[in-house]
């Protein structure tokens, strides 16, 4: 369930700008996307594995309580339309077991706390970096307007790829990371498991979210949009080398709001970015209170 609600939100970080921007059709970009989040979570998802082991010790029933959580959670967020962090769902589970199991390692978490501050601002950065430098390299490739519509589409979809791929690097442990540490599924099995999981939540319920991050947000072509997603690709990729699950809304929606500030702001939209906050914030919150009733409900049934 975990998997299948981050891939129904977290495809619109992929592909949800060049969904809207009507440079790719919602269906290949589902088929694309499914296809390389599973290809970049065996092939790279293992490391973030091994940062959920070290976070807090746990059993299979306390997974069970971990992921039940944050797959709510997520999925609540996915039917108001709103892109979430899976990343803090499935951390403030885990913090919150390990704080009253007292088996939380602080140092972890300290790590992961300080990737989580640095993506968005990273990400902005980083595109509105791109913005200029790409933007020099395409109008030298593509002298005419046609060359350049087309140059864009072909840019759109690798960059999407890229960001699916890289998507699936660093969200494989966020889906089973907890089951590696309860000695459940070997590193290579859980990282098979994630991708598909979170394949299927991108090809049966993701349209709705991708609009709200590709449309509502920020107002952008094809040329912005193109840039926002390779940022968000490059910001992840770099997390999943470091071997710490970062969230991949906020890397998109960094790069998003990076793409408004070069127009001065004014094409950000201030309310929808007000509901995007409210979910960071909100998901959390939301997972904290759900794992507190499950974990009471185990221990009255003596499972923890």
């Amino acid at each position: 369930m975990l998997g299948w609600s981050l891939g129904a939100n977290h495809a619109a970080n992929a592909f949800g700008t060049a969904v809207a921007s009507r440079m790719v059709k919602f269906r290949d970009a589902v088929i694309l996307c499914a296809g390389f989040v599973i290809l970049g979570a065996v092939l790279e998802g293992g490391e973030g594995m091994a940062t959920y082991s070290r976070l807090s010790s746990t059993t299979p029933n306390l997974a069970f309580v971990v992921t039940l959580s944050a797959g709510l959670s997520v999925a609540l967020m996915s039917v108001l339309r709103l892109p979430v962090s899976t990343s803090q769902a499935v951390v403030g589970a885990v913090v919150v077991l390990g704080v009253l199991r007292s088996s939380l390692d602080s140092s972890a978490l300290v790590k992961v706390l300080l990737c989580w501050l640095t993506t968005p601002i990273g990400a902005a950065l980083l595109a509105i970096l791109l913005y200029y430098t790409v933007g020099k390299l395409l109008n030298r490739l593509y002298p005419s307007l046609f060359l350049y519509d087309r140059g864009l589409r072909w840019a759109l979809i690798l960059a999407g790829s890229y960001a699916a791929y890289a998507l699936g690097a660093n969200n494989a442990a966020n889906v089973s990371g907890v089951f590696v540490g309860a000695g459940m599924l070997s590193p290579d099995v859980a990282c098979w498991f994630a991708g598909g999981t979170i394949a299927l939540g991108v090809l049966t319920y993701s349209r709705s979210v991708m609009m709200t991050l590709g449309r509502d947000l920020v107002h952008m072509n094809a040329y912005t949009a193109f840039i926002a997603v390779l940022a968000e690709g490059a910001t992840l990729h770099l997390y999943a080398w470091l071997g710490v699950p970062v969230s991949t809304t906020q890397a998109i929606v960094g790069a998003v709001v990076g793409m408004g500030l070069i127009k001065g702001g004014r094409s950000i939209n201030a309310r929808t970015l007000g509901r995007i906050l409210f979910g960071w914030l909100g998901t959390p919150v939301i997972c904290a209170g759900v794992t507190l009733l499950l974990y009471g409900l185990f221990l009255a049934l003596r499972l923890a």
